[in-house]
């Protein structure tokens, strides 16, 4: 069976952010992620973990202004500084929390921008960062994310994720498969699943029911199959379980249950 690590983020919202740390533990979690882990000092994140035996796994690099839209700085030209200067912030907080994952979010493609330059940059401060993330043993992670939830989002599709990895060539740098995602964008996810894991280029994988974003046996994916796929794959990564809860995150555990 699949390891399944919480997404703090979404999931336990009926807990102040730190409880959730310990409502995720007591719910059988052995591991954890979250979007952006900055509010909060590092150490205190790490007692948290500590305190309630659990690994953090996951969390996003700095993404610009989030609350004003932006969704990541990466291929914007200008703000090559900035990107930089975040990622290294990532990767202090990756070594306080013994983190081994950083994903880096691509950003939106503006209106009458030129995709092509825009990928170019991208795939540069990718390099950069593999590069940077290496030495600590971090890997860089990016995820194609639908248009639906991300209207402008640079990246959506599988095969431009696996093109970027293999056009780059480092080891550390990964695609993170959220089967939501890749199911509003492409389907056909279980022929996802068994032909890219066996790759090594797929670090990380997220579930959700689809379309709602609610736990993962609601809506059109069909779950048991899936985990069963996963299993048969041999990926020994973390699930992240990256849905909002219908109602309590506890009550709507059923299907990690039984699985």
């Amino acid at each position: 069976m699949p390891r399944f690590a919480a997404n703090l983020s979404m999931m336990y919202a009926e807990h102040a952010f730190p409880d959730r740390f310990a409502a995720a533990a007591a719910d059988g979690f052995a591991a954890v992620e979250c979007l952006f882990p900055y509010e909060y000092p590092a150490e205190q994140l790490r007692r948290l973990l500590d305190a309630n035996s659990l690994r953090q796994v996951l969390f996003n690099a700095p993404p610009g202004d989030f609350g004003a839209g932006e969704r990541g700085t990466a291929s914007i030209p200008g703000r090559e500084a900035e990107f930089r200067a975040g990622f290294r912030h990532a990767l202090t907080y990756a070594e306080t929390l013994g983190c081994a994952r950083i994903h880096v979010m691509a950003g939106l493609l503006p209106s009458g921008a030129d995709p092509a330059s825009r990928l170019e940059l991208y795939r540069a401060n990718l390099a950069w960062a593999a590069e940077q993330a290496a030495g600590p043993g971090v890997d860089v992670m990016i995820e194609p994310i639908n248009q639906r939830d991300m209207p402008g989002y640079l990246l959506s599709l599988q095969d431009e994720a696996h093109e970027i990895v293999n056009a780059i060539g480092a080891p550390n740098l990964k695609v993170q498969l959220d089967l939501y995602h890749c199911q509003i964008t492409e389907g056909d996810v279980t022929v996802r699943l068994r032909s890219d894991i066996p790759t090594g280029r797929v670090g990380h994988l997220q579930i959700a029911g689809v379309p709602d974003r609610h736990e993962p046996d609601s809506g059109e994916l069909a779950l048991e199959h899936l985990l069963a796929v996963i299993d048969a794959t041999g990926f020994d990564g973390w699930v992240g379980c990256e849905y909002r809860p219908a109602a309590g995150t506890s009550d709507g555990l059923g299907w990690m249950r039984e699985s």
